[in-house]
């Protein structure tokens, strides 16, 4: 087995599926094919793969099902193949329990990129303080730092913050976040979530127009990402 891990990947197209098991196995990953949904959830009870990687069009389901199913019984990073302006069957991929998607046609350096990063959010930790770039979050303390200076945050803010940063990097959709920090009798109220990523962003954005931390997906989600990890 390769150091990497082992990746399930389900597409309904061989040709993807082929081209993807060149690149995984190219950057030192195992690689376990499938065209089919129940294919894919057959090969991952049989043997738990480290991240599955799922076309949300398959001949006998939804992806969105395979990734709701996947969900009852693990926790594997699971990152979903879409095409474009299929929005709302990525953000109920999401919803579902995705971790994050990649739109076809797709550059093999994103795709590679989100599992690395996927892969990263699933190790386990005990360490409750998150330190993301000049953000520091510690949990226990309820305590935020900004380039070393104590940020004033309310309970919300804090809540919403603490719910980004311990999914640093991958996409929430607005009813995860609502559901999570507000309930879910506020999952559909899109207007609080506005209002309070706006206030996290004027304290912790050194330019809140131009946010680098707190960073919006249009029409599905937000997610905390380290802007000096992205750029590099």
């Amino acid at each position: 087995m390769n150091g990497k891990g082992r990746v399930l990947v389900d597409d309904h197209e061989p040709q993807i599926v082929r081209a993807l098991q060149t690149s995984l196995r190219g950057a030192g990953y195992d690689v376990e094919a499938a065209t089919t949904g129940e294919q894919a959830l057959t090969a991952a009870a049989v043997r738990a793969p480290d991240a599955v990687i799922l076309d949300l069009v398959l001949p006998d389901m939804r992806g969105t099902d395979v990734c709701r199913e996947l969900r009852t019984w693990t926790t594997v990073p699971v990152i979903v193949l879409s095409v474009v302006g299929d929005e709302a069957e990525k953000v109920a991929a999401l919803d579902a329990g995705a971790d994050d998607y990649v739109t076809k046609p797709f550059g093999v350096d994103e795709l590679l990129a989100r599992l690395r990063a996927a892969l990263r959010r699933a190790e386990p930790s005990a360490e409750p303080i998150y330190e993301i770039g000049e953000l520091r979050v510690d949990l226990e303390a309820r305590e935020v730092l900004f380039a070393g200076a104590p940020v004033q945050l309310t309970p919300h803010e804090f809540d919403l913050l603490r719910l980004l940063a311990r999914n640093q990097g991958k996409l929430l959709t607005h009813r995860t976040i609502l559901r999570e920090v507000w309930g879910q009798a506020y999952a559909d109220e899109s207007h609080y979530l506005h209002v309070y990523v706006s206030q996290l962003r004027r304290k912790l954005e050194p330019d809140p127009a131009r946010p680098r931390y707190i960073l919006t997906e249009p029409g599905v989600g937000y997610r905390l990402v380290d802007p000096v990890r992205r750029a590099s």
